[in-house]
């Protein structure tokens, strides 16, 4: 697994190691995956580039199964690439009125569930089963409260 942090402030840190760790575990999942942080410019860009849509987003994933994946960072046989906009989720956060911790704990799962080949069509979390599944494991590993 490769997670650029050097980006990331360091209140975020310790959050991030120890989501991927729980998760991991909680999937017993193996297989390496990046996450990378990125600004609102660079998601925008990605975003542009492979979904043809102008503007950022909090999230990307690229499963390395998907048809037009994005390059993979790893030679031997891994899940993906995770892109995260801090700016984006912070943004998210302070809209939503949640803790930032909490939403950035909420990506990486997110980012993580695409990956494992779970997806939705809107972000309705009261119809989508990807999203209903995510709070639900948020909840079940107190990831948040």
């Amino acid at each position: 697994m490769d997670i650029d942090l050097d980006v990331v402030p360091e209140c975020y840190k310790a959050i991030v190691s120890d989501t991927v760790d729980t998760l991991l575990e909680y999937f017993d999942e193996k297989r390496p995956f990046s996450i990378s942080f990125v600004s609102d410019s660079e998601i925008r860009e990605l975003n542009r580039e492979y979904r043809d849509i102008d503007s950022p987003t909090d999230i990307l994933t690229f499963r390395l199964s998907d048809e037009d994946s994005f390059p993979s960072f790893f030679e031997e046989e891994e899940l993906g690439d995770i892109f995260i906009s801090l700016e984006s989720m912070e943004r998210n956060a302070d809209s939503l009125n949640i803790e930032r911790e909490e939403e950035l704990k909420r990506l990486i799962l997110h980012g993580l569930l695409h990956l494992l080949g779970y997806d939705h069509k809107t972000n309705d979390f009261s119809i989508e089963e990807m999203l209903i599944k995510q709070e639900k494991i948020l909840h079940e590993l107190k990831l948040i409260i």
